[in-house]
């Protein structure tokens, strides 16, 4: 028969408080020797604790077992199972404390620290060079980050485990090192920074990144100091063996304490830590005596020394023999089972009691309860959480399940959780496990949290079965498995030289994808137990796993650092994702030489056919250099060519045009394809040298240069080169109707009327007369056009005169020619009376 709960019970506060020590595991001779020789860490929320023998302590010669005779930590489950044995080979430890993930961090005098796994790998990070000279004094290590005590009597923290840069704290000025010191995490305070509260003298400095501050109190100095899980109360212990509660703010004094008094305390203080954030733990080298608000104590005794762990609901207690755990009995346990209480709760589970016993009283008791029947539901599911026995804990949902039955409405989904969650605890608290949490340090953990401790000791299987029974992705386990396969096994060769092959490789790779694909359902990327493989040297296999990731964006950066570039790019087109393949196109182009780089591109043919658009875009827009190299390896004369002459278009220096223009000529050249290209750019070249000289002979005053044939000529003219004009006409085969064309629209835009008569009178024009009369019309010079007009074909005249404005010549040119319907014509369009009327008359002499 398993005992009553209140069995354990020890009241407190006049019997209006209890608390209970529940033995978690029985460990005799399996911690080695009096934990006085050993320094200690322990993690919370049901960790392990790391011991290192203490070379501070004599200890007699054959009581120190052989594997702590060298500089040697051992880590141990609660359950006092060996874990962890590493060597330390660097120098002198100072302090090592446990991460919030259960990693164990340990830091040396150099300022050199390492975070060590369950499994023994660590990763090696430096507090600095400036530590490193001043050497490391002490330090304190909480779940997010450290703080050290350098040589210098500064401090430095730490804050958080990716290998960041310590940042200085305010100095504090000391001249020598404070008598005890503490720190309270960010997460626990108000500013959200770490706060170090030293003992100095008969104060205490609060010190963090900004200030320095005396809290000018005079009770010190301390030897012990801890506060409370929350981080609201500190407990300190003086010389005088006085210890005093606080609050952080040093407003509020909350309780004292004489430790003097107590009988049986032989020796130093061990240690004072939290029980919960409600009592203070004192132990010695036997005891352990508990110290509640109101100066309240309960003692425990031990058969040795004892290390103490505060956990946020209680606080473990490490012996020689025993592993415990002691809490303050939560409310709704006291609710049910206090003697003689006589809350609905207690009443509910005496009904289910007499219920299990066929007595009618149940039936009396539900009746007498029934309007607070659901809170005395609620009460017996919480209380049910709460044991730590199955037997109980069961007792106590049988109770709330008989509740319920009598509800209408009533949520079971409380109900369900904390049958889960017992499940799971019951199961992770078996002693081969070892991890001892109490359904509230669950609670505020995180079902998937317990899930990566698990995963930390390689309990995949668990694991796997907790995610299933909770409901949760198997991705984390799936994927931690898969590493941890890849860790312990080695490939095998079949073959020899070239011909070889890693059936190994192939056979894992085919496990994984197997397991995967049948627990996960196909979701679980591939990625991270890729990049474990190559981090490992098994460069192949990680390749074989890629080629099972479906995420593009996943698989490419890992192909990048593994320097599998034609692969990557492959991956990156066939995602067809643009900024992916640019992504691995500007990396590439900084790791590989170009010829490299270019090379890669070109032999990818058509499928990196993409990848090579894209980069012509980019190379256009950010570095043509690049793009008139890729070009130039890819023999593309043409799109080289091409590319020249938009250089020379954009360029204003008139001798890097002139090269520009000749670098596409060659171009042009070497493909015979594009001859009469070639000679354009000949032509272009001896247009250019021209109007450089051009330019010369006008002093500067005159810009020619980049200018056309045509305007090139119009330019000569309207400054007075004719003779320039005409050779250039000569010179570039200018056709004689367009170089007409020019100089008609040069000499009018000059106003030179008279040498545009001379220019029509020196030979029959080839674009006609009809366009001298348009054009000079156009340009306003009525007058000047209407002398050409009598040169244009006859029957045209009358529209050109009418054009002109000189509606008596059209008339004239209608009357002459006999043409009395043009006349008619043009009377009816005549802008006025006086011109109609005209018109009528020569019409009417017609007659």
């Amino acid at each position: 028969m398993t005992e009553h709960p209140t069995l354990s019970w020890e009241a407190m506060q006049d019997g209006s408080v209890f608390y209970r020590r529940h033995q978690l595991y029985s460990i005799p001779g399996k911690l080695p020797g009096d934990l006085q020789d050993f320094i200690i860490a322990g993690c919370r929320y049901g960790g392990p604790s790391a011991l290192m023998r203490n070379t501070a302590r004599l200890v007699a010669l054959g009581s120190a077992t052989p594997v702590f005779s060298k500089a040697q930590i051992q880590i141990y489950s609660p359950a006092g199972e060996g874990l962890l044995l590493f060597s330390w080979d660097q120098a002198k430890i100072v302090r090592f404390g446990w991460t919030g993930d259960e990693r164990l961090v340990v830091l040396n005098e150099e300022g050199v620290y390492r975070i060590y796994d369950l499994q023994g790998e660590y990763q090696q990070y430096s507090l600095g060079s400036d530590a490193g000279e001043t050497g490391i004094i002490d330090a304190r290590i909480h779940e997010t980050g450290l703080v050290a005590l350098t040589g210098s009597l500064t401090f430095v923290e730490v804050r958080d485990w990716a290998g960041g840069k310590p940042l200085t704290l305010a100095n504090p000025g000391l001249s020598q090192p404070p008598q005890s010191w503490t720190v309270i995490p960010p997460d626990q305070t108000i500013s959200r920074h770490v706060e170090v509260l030293l003992s100095v003298d008969a104060t205490i400095y609060s010190v963090d990144n900004l200030e320095s501050l005396d809290q000018r109190i005079s009770r010190g100095p301390f030897t012990h100091m801890s506060p409370s899980p929350n981080g609201k109360s500190l407990a300190l212990l003086t010389f005088s063996g006085l210890l005093w509660v606080v609050s952080t703010d040093f407003q509020r004094s909350l309780a004292e304490f004489n430790t003097t008094s107590i009988v049986g305390a032989e020796g130093d203080v061990l240690q004072v830590e939290w029980c919960g954030n409600d009592a203070v733990l004192v132990t010695w080298n036997h005891l352990a005596v508990l110290v509640g608000p109101f100066g309240d104590t309960l003692q425990y005794f031990y058969t040795g020394s004892t290390f103490t762990v505060t956990e946020p609901d209680g606080i473990r207690i490490i012996g020689p023999d025993t592993c415990d755990f002691l809490q303050k009995v939560p409310a709704s346990s006291v609710s049910v089972f206090r003697p003689g209480s006589t809350s609905p709760s207690a009443i509910l589970f005496d009904a289910w009691e007499n219920f299990s016993r066929r007595s009618p009283k149940a039936d009396e008791s539900i009746r007498s309860i029934r309007p607070e029947l659901a809170t005395a539901v609620d009460e017996c599911i919480d209380a049910a959480a709460r044991e730590w026995e199955p037997f109980w804990q069961r007792k106590l949902l049988n109770a709330a399940k008989f509740g319920r039955s009598f509800l209408d409405l009533y949520d079971p989904s409380d109900f369900i959780h904390v049958g889960q969650a017992l499940k799971v605890l019951n199961a992770v608290r078996y002693y081969e496990i070892g991890i001892p949490l109490s359904y509230a340090q669950y609670a505020q953990l995180s079902p998937s949290h317990l899930v990566s401790r698990l995963l930390a000791r390689n309990l995949h299987l668990l694991a796997l079965r907790i995610s299933s029974y909770l409901s949760l992705p198997p991705d984390a386990v799936l994927k931690h498995w898969a590493c941890a396969k890849i860790l312990r096994s080695k490939p095998s060769a079949t073959g020899t030289g070239k011909n070889a092959e890693l059936d190994g490789d192939e056979a894992l790779c085919r496990t994984i994808v197997e397991k995967f694909e049948k627990l996960g359902e196909g979701r679980v990327s591939y990625a991270d137990i890729a990049k474990r493989a190559w981090e490992v040297g098994r460069t192949a296999l990680a390749t074989k796993l890629l080629d099972h990731e479906t995420k593009a964006s996943d698989q490419v950066p890992l192909l990048l650092s593994m320097k599998e570039d034609k692969l990557a790019l492959l991956k990156a087109v066939e995602s067809g994702d643009t900024d992916l393949v640019y992504h691995v196109l500007l990396h590439l182009q900084k790791r590989l030489s170009l010829g490299s780089f270019f090379r890669l591109i070109e032999e990818g043919g058509p499928r990196l056919a993409l990848a090579s658009r894209l980069l012509q875009v980019y190379a256009r827009e950010q570095n043509r250099d690049m793009l008139r190299d890729f070009y130039y390896s890819d023999d593309r004369r043409v799109e080289s060519a091409v590319l020249c002459l938009e250089d020379a278009a954009s360029s204003s220096d008139p001798t890097a045009k002139i090269a520009s223009v000749k670098a596409a000529q060659k171009f042009f050249s070497e493909d015979k394809d594009r001859s009469f290209e070639a000679k354009m750019m000949d032509e272009s070249v001896r247009l250019l040298t021209l109007q450089q000289q051009l330019e010369k002979e006008a002093d500067g005053k005159v810009a020619f240069f980049g200018l056309s044939v045509n305007e090139t000529i119009r330019t000569c003219l309207v400054n007075g080169m004719a003779k320039r004009a005409d050779k250039i006409k000569s010179d570039f085969k200018v056709p004689d109707k367009r170089f007409w064309y020019v100089k008609l629209q040069a000499l009018t835009a000059v106003r030179d009327f008279e040498g545009l008569e001379a220019f029509a009178r020196s030979k029959r024009s080839p674009i006609g007369y009809e366009v001298f009369v348009k054009h000079l019309v156009e340009k306003g010079h009525p007058k000047e056009a209407a002398a050409y007009v009598a040169r244009c074909d006859g029957p045209k005249r009358a529209d050109l005169y009418v054009l002109c404005g000189d509606w008596r010549a059209a008339a004239k040119e209608c009357k002459d020619r006999g043409d009395k319907a043009k006349l008619e014509q043009l009377k009816k369009s005549a802008p006025n009376s006086l011109i109609a009327r005209e018109l009528e008359q020569a019409a009417s002499s017609m007659k």
